[in-house]
């Protein structure tokens, strides 16, 4: 089983390189942020929660969040491994998941990460508000502060997995194409 992480700055194209990588590799992908966004229009509890807290551009409580990636661990059958696309987000996060995995004795196959330069981050949120109907990606304070809180909590990650020599990067400028046969070649190999 390998379990893959995708990385990368909000807008970078995660979840539209995700379906693709997906497909191709038997993963299951798992979207943290879909994972809320279900919460949020069940209604439910924890989806109010997040909802405020995503509406402001903070982050989820980790043992939320490490609590539903282990329930879709768990319950997913007839898959050659996992996307994780949004988490582990924090090197907390990281330290979890790797205890999550060493219960499955597993652990992590690779980190993949999609960097693209910030005003180009701020020009595909833009975009993907319009095209998803996605209210909480238009604001440009949301924006801004979406950006600030992946430089601060969520950057400092790459080094957690560079040192565990689990850590490949991905240049996420050019078409949906490009991006896809760089990333493609890397899990060729991986």
């Amino acid at each position: 089983m390998k379990y893959f992480i995708l990385f990368g700055p909000p807008g970078a194209g995660k979840g539209t390189q995700a379906a693709a990588m997906a497909d191709r590799y038997g993963l299951c992908h798992i979207s943290t942020g879909e994972l809320l966004r279900a919460e949020i229009a069940a209604g439910t509890e924890l989806g109010l929660k997040a909802k405020s807290l995503i509406e402001s551009g903070a982050l989820v409580p980790d043992e939320v969040v490490e609590g539903m990636i282990e329930s879709k661990f768990e319950s997913t059958k007839g898959v050659e491994g996992f996307l994780l696309d949004g988490f582990p987000r924090t090197t907390a996060q990281a330290v979890a998941l790797d205890g999550i995995l060493a219960r499955r004795s597993a652990e992590v196959t690779s980190l993949i990460s999609i960097m693209i330069p910030d005003e180009l981050i701020k020009e595909r949120i833009r975009h993907r508000a319009v095209i998803e109907g996605r209210a909480d990606d238009t604001k440009d304070e949301v924006i801004e502060n979406r950006i600030r809180t992946y430089h601060d909590k969520t950057e400092p990650l790459a080094e957690f997995y560079k040192k565990a020599g689990k850590y490949n990067e991905i240049d996420g400028t050019g078409s949906i194409e490009e991006v896809s046969g760089r990333i493609f070649g890397l899990m060729d190999n991986l």
